[in-house]
């Protein structure tokens, strides 16, 4: 009897068996399939609206440049623009249904390839093949850094899908690694905004971390809502579930308020440092959420992480070489050349400021309100004195200059 059952034991085991063997390289190659279908979105998304960008800038340039009493909606070129733009959001926006956080986030680095190409391409300077060579040898150089970077996120990014539904999402969100991780955030974030407001720390830093911050939970709460779209799509409806709207929400707040300090920090500095420094700490900040919350790179092995790690350094060294090369904007100061005036002598030359240099202001005096300015630094004031003849003959000067030493 024992030889007659143990060949039908083995007969019953060999299906199984081989059952779980051809199940799982099924989901490993649809899991694969998916990382590419995001990363192929998001690359599409940043790249049309990097195109829409400098499309809707075009046509402001062209109004502003010609007698066109049109406004900048009523173009064609513009509206091309904002049309491109939607697509490309809504490129990005999907992409994050289908590929991990941490693979979407770093791709963000198209954008800045493409953005510097399409610069270069419509640059309006005369220029020789080798001094174009000379100048924009850093912008190669970080392309290709960039295009590098992104080829190996998308061969080692991270492979963990799982279904974001409303249970799923409820139970990352009570998980005590991301609790730790928001606690640590909101103090953080306290203690940024805490400096910023009060103590007036308006470095570049600070105010880019707070945007780091806010955009780690916008990126966050973005995955969770296109996810649940997106199986709602696929016939299990997931809108009847309050953490929808709740992320929803805070998707929406966040994004506002990182949209304001981006604002404030455009306003202080130069936009080149911005996008380079905005991007490094956005997309570390985005990782860190993406690896909290929805546990990214749990059962990846140390070469892909390692890789992975690899592929973010070698994109943040491309996109600051990119941003490294780019002119500063050098404002417009419409001041009166003492030079340019008639008999008057060269004061530059002797040391007499005529029209200081301050930081606080870009344009004449004349044009600024310098009511709570001291006297010493109000800039030169040239009245309209008539002759008056005297018994000595001696003429009012028609110039007034300040001078004041180094230590004032």
């Amino acid at each position: 009897m024992e030889g007659g059952n143990s060949p039908n034991l083995q007969l019953q085991q060999l299906p199984l068996v081989t059952a779980a063997v051809s199940v799982q390289p099924h989901t490993d190659s649809f899991s694969y399939k998916e990382n590419l279908i995001g990363a192929l979105l998001a690359i599409f998304g940043h790249l049309v609206t990097s195109i829409a960008l400098n499309l809707q800038k075009y046509s402001h340039i062209r109004l502003a440049g010609s007698k066109d009493p049109r406004a900048y909606f009523k173009t064609k070129t513009w509206w091309c623009g904002l049309f491109l733009l939607v697509l490309g959001e809504l490129g990005v926006f999907s992409s994050y249904a289908f590929a991990p956080l941490s693979l979407i986030v770093p791709l963000s680095a198209v954008s800045v390839v493409a953005s510097a190409i399409i610069g270069m391409i419509f640059i309006k300077e005369k220029w020789k093949p080798k001094e174009f060579l000379r100048r924009y040898v850093l912008s190669f150089v970080g392309c290709g850094l960039a295009i590098v970077g992104t080829y190996l996120l998308i061969t080692f990014g991270p492979n963990s899908h799982e279904k974001m539904t409303g249970e799923n999402i409820t139970r990352h969100l009570v998980s005590w690694p991301f609790l730790l991780y928001m606690l640590v955030e909101i103090i953080l974030f306290c203690l940024l905004l805490y400096f910023y407001k009060e103590k007036n720390a308006n470095y570049i830093v600070v105010i880019l971390l707070l945007v780091a911050l806010l955009g780690s939970m916008t990126v966050v709460t973005v995955k969770a809502v296109a996810g649940m779209l997106v199986v709602s799509i696929q016939g299990n409806l997931q809108l009847d579930y309050p953490i929808f709207y709740i992320m929803l929400v805070c998707m929406i707040a966040t994004a506002i308020f990182q949209a304001t300090f981006l604002a404030q920090a455009s306003r202080l500095y130069d936009s080149s440092q911005i996008a380079s420094i905005s991007y490094i700490l956005s997309t570390t900040a985005a990782i860190t959420a993406g690896a909290t919350f929805y546990l990214d790179f749990t059962g990846e092995d140390v070469l892909h992480v390692c890789m992975f790690a690899l592929g973010c350094l070698i994109a943040f060294l491309g996109v600051f070489l990119i941003t490294r090369n780019r002119k500063k904007s050098v404002p417009f100061e419409p001041y009166i050349s003492m030079d340019a005036m008639p008999g008057m002598q060269n004061m530059h030359d002797k040391g007499i400021a005529v029209q200081p240099d301050l930081k606080a202001s870009f344009s004449y005096g004349a044009l600024e309100n310098n009511d709570s300015m001291p006297e010493i630094y109000t800039p030169a004031t040239l009245p309209i004195v008539q002759e008056q003849h005297g018994s000595k003959g001696v003429s009012a000067p028609p110039y007034r200059v300040l001078e004041h030493s180094k230590k004032e």
